[in-house]
């Protein structure tokens, strides 16, 4: 079960496609469902293996030089291990979903912390920083500092997908629970 849900997700995280409100390097993709339904069903560690799985494969053909990969785990895993840990102690509707809201803003908050002193500074070895502002301000002509970006696009974006894939998840959970057998 783990290997297919990790198969998935891999699969899931090469179909991504940019959001029209947010810089072109934001792509939102549906990489992390997997990994929550695996957290939800099988446990948080479940969840953070997927997570490393999926990233693992898709860093064979990385085209960020793995920084999107570790991106992508390090918000990936803020969303799943909340969840998985607070639903495997309370298995109910309502834990899912508080599990949810807490792996949401764990993400946002992984982002924006993640973003500020690990990941576009690792970028700026091959953009420079004024190049990401850029990019940014072309979207919001507002953002001029890498703290505007962070907080008007990196922290927007990365809740905007928690909450997409969290509500995707509560929509299919059960369905695909009973269908797994878990």
């Amino acid at each position: 079960m783990l290997a297919m849900l990790a198969a998935i997700s891999s699969v899931l995280m090469f179909l991504e496609f940019p959001m029209p409100l947010f810089p072109s390097f934001l792509k939102l993709d549906f990489s992390d469902l997997p990994a929550l339904i695996g957290a939800f069903s099988m446990g948080p560690v479940a969840g953070l293996a997927i997570e490393m799985v999926k990233n693992l494969i898709h860093l064979t053909r990385t085209q960020s030089n793995g920084i999107g990969e570790l991106a992508n785990f390090l918000v990936g895993i803020a969303l799943v291990m909340p969840a998985g840990l607070i639903y495997r102690h309370k298995k109910t509707r309502s834990g899912a979903v508080y599990g949810m809201i807490a792996g949401a803003v764990a993400m946002a908050l992984v982002a924006a912390l993640a973003n500020y002193f690990i990941l576009i500074p690792f970028y700026t070895t091959f953009m420079p920083l004024d190049a990401i502002i850029a990019m940014c301000a072309a979207i919001i002509p507002a953002i001029d500092s890498l703290g505007k970006v962070i907080l008007l696009s990196i922290v927007p974006f990365n809740l905007f997908k928690a909450v997409v894939v969290c509500l995707v998840t509560f929509l299919v959970y059960k369905r695909l629970s009973r269908l797994m057998k878990i």
